[in-house]
């Protein structure tokens, strides 16, 4: 059964910089398109990146030039690097998994993890 567990959430203050974790089981990183969500105002999650199983990325206008998304297919690991970040990154932030593309209505989700940018 597909599982994604996500970590490195934290505290930190503006301008700072995290590095988010997706770990991947259950099934091979190779096949899977990886996206990152979090809340929005008057969305349930909005997009913040994607990278497809041919490892092209997408991002969100919001977090362009400031976010990194990658992936490491042996270990079945994607991360998200967060840099220059603001009060307004602040959220909890999900992983989720599609065997299809990055356009879909992803049904695999991790539990989350907090990013809180605060002074």
């Amino acid at each position: 059964q597909l599982q994604l567990v996500e970590s490195g959430g934290g505290l930190v203050q503006p301008g700072g910089s995290l590095r988010l974790s997706c770990a991947i089981s259950g099934f091979t990183l190779d096949y899977l398109n990886i996206a990152w969500f979090r809340p929005a105002p008057g969305k349930e999650r909005e997009g913040v990146a994607c990278i497809s199983r041919s490892e092209i990325t997408h991002y969100a206008d919001a977090v362009k030039d400031r976010f990194n998304i990658a992936k490491d297919n042996a270990v079945n690991m994607v991360y998200l690097q967060l840099n220059s970040l603001k009060p307004e990154d602040t959220a909890i932030y999900y992983c989720a998994a599609d065997r299809s593309s990055c356009f879909v209505k992803f049904k695999n989700w991790g539990q989350g993890t907090q990013v809180t940018v605060s002074s």
